[in-house]
């Protein structure tokens, strides 16, 4: 059995201690807060104020725990999610969660870019149509032409596009007392319209295409140069890497939800406050925070919207691939060239150009984003079962399986969404 060999010097010790280690966790949690989540989140604190700040904190343990669950399947076994559940359930349980996959991811590219396109359009002047397809052309060629090794770099750098929503709150009134008042108690009317917004922020916040995505980012992670083993071969390394991860993912997904949280306050204190309560999408959000706001939050606010569409869309589209390819058992990777990995390529592309095309149709992109939380709730629990399932057996984890408390935070998630998804369809 092969040991893992120490880092050599004390820069190297430094670059790989678990608090400077952040990759796929960030980039997963950023990527958590594309444009439809601005969208959902801009809707919360428009309509509800304070009073849906609640649902934030509340959603952080819950995600944090299932992506957790994730990085350490690939870690360890140093496969994807979709090989792991092809070697340990039946075939169609992995085909029907891929075939809804790549329908929800295609849709929720619709309707990321055409609010990328349309805060664009703002900001510029320019055609909104004129703009969506040069920031889905942008998209699309940066995963075609630059490896993983050094497009994760740029992912990296995207990430710091959230803070943006930070910066928002320097330039208008918050009222701190109530914030954190309403946080705690919140006054919230049991209603349909108040269950449905609960809802949709818990959908985009704990999503389907999240579990691939940095699952398969361990397995990336592992093949760039200098390349790893999976920890089953390579046990020695695993106080390292599994102390990484979790710091990895919980901090990354902290990043996340605490700008999530922002969004909505942000909203809420100035679009609410206002009496602007509908707000359909994050450039309408955008758009109405210049006369109350000023040019500054305005600005802040589609700038937040332009880079976590750059960073979100890459993401979607790659996570469906990394699925349809194990599925299928083509060879997949950002690190391969397209001309080494034709099929895994290809299937970006084609999500992101049918993703594009929803803009010349009737369709309009609210209705997009709808269908695609639809079909994320029906994949959404029984895919948590089954990663908690696999975190849990040995004959896949060998020794190093989830611990007991993150599995029972797992439960908690997927009792969680599968209540939500009762609500989504009942309202």
């Amino acid at each position: 059995m092969e040991t893992a060999k120490p880092p050599r010097t004390f820069w190297q010790k430094l670059k790989q201690h678990p608090l400077l280690c952040h990759g796929a966790g960030l980039i997963t949690g950023a990527a958590d807060d594309d444009p439809s989540g601005i969208g959902t989140y801009s809707q919360a604190g428009a309509k509800y104020g304070l009073d849906m700040l609640w649902a934030l904190p509340l959603a952080f343990p819950l995600v944090a725990a299932m992506q957790s669950m994730c990085a350490r399947i690939g870690r360890v076994t140093g496969k994807g999610l979709a090989a792991n559940i092809r070697a340990e359930f039946p075939s169609w349980v992995l085909q029907g969660v891929v075939a809804l996959l790549l329908v929800a991811n295609t849709l929720n590219i619709g309707a990321d870019v055409a609010a990328m396109g349309e805060v664009a359009g703002l900001v510029t002047g320019l055609n909104r149509h004129l703009m969506t397809v040069i920031l889905a052309a942008v998209t699309l060629v940066l995963q075609l032409l630059v490896p993983y090794h050094r497009y994760v770099r740029f992912l990296k750098w995207l990430t710091l596009s959230l803070l943006a929503y930070v910066a928002v709150l320097f330039f208008v009134h918050v009222p701190w007392e109530q914030v954190a008042l309403r946080t705690l108690l919140p006054r919230l009317k049991f209603d349909s319209g108040a269950a449905a917004v609960v809802v949709g922020i818990f959908g985009t916040t704990i999503s389907p295409y999240l579990f691939f995505w940095q699952t398969s980012e361990e397995v990336e992670d592992m093949l760039a140069p200098p390349r790893a083993k999976a920890l089953l071969r390579v046990p020695g390394s695993a106080p390292r890497e599994l102390s990484r991860i979790r710091w990895d993912t919980w901090s990354g997904m902290f990043y996340s939800d605490v700008t999530a949280y922002v969004i909505v306050l942000a909203t809420a204190v100035t679009l609410h406050a206002s009496g602007i309560r509908d707000i359909d999408t994050a450039a309408q959000a955008a758009n109405a925070l210049q006369p109350i706001a000023g040019t500054y939050a305005y600005l802040l606010f589609a700038t937040g919207i332009l880079g976590t569409g750059l960073l979100g869309v890459p993401v979607l589209a790659a996570s469906g691939a990394y699925a349809f390819c194990e599925t299928v058992g083509w060879k997949w990777g950002l690190e391969h060239k397209p001309t080494q990995a034709r099929g895994f390529y290809g299937v970006i592309a084609v999500s992101v150009l049918l993703g594009l095309l929803i803009q010349f149709t009737p369709i309009p992109p609210m209705k997009a984003l709808f269908w695609a939380a639809v079909i994320n709730g029906v994949v959404a629990v029984p895919l948590m079962v089954v990663v908690i399932l696999l975190a849990s057996r040995k004959s896949v984890m060998g020794k190093f399986t989830v611990a007991p408390w993150v599995r029972t935070i797992g439960w908690i998630a997927a009792a969680v969404m599968a209540l939500a998804a009762v609500v989504m369809f009942m309202s």
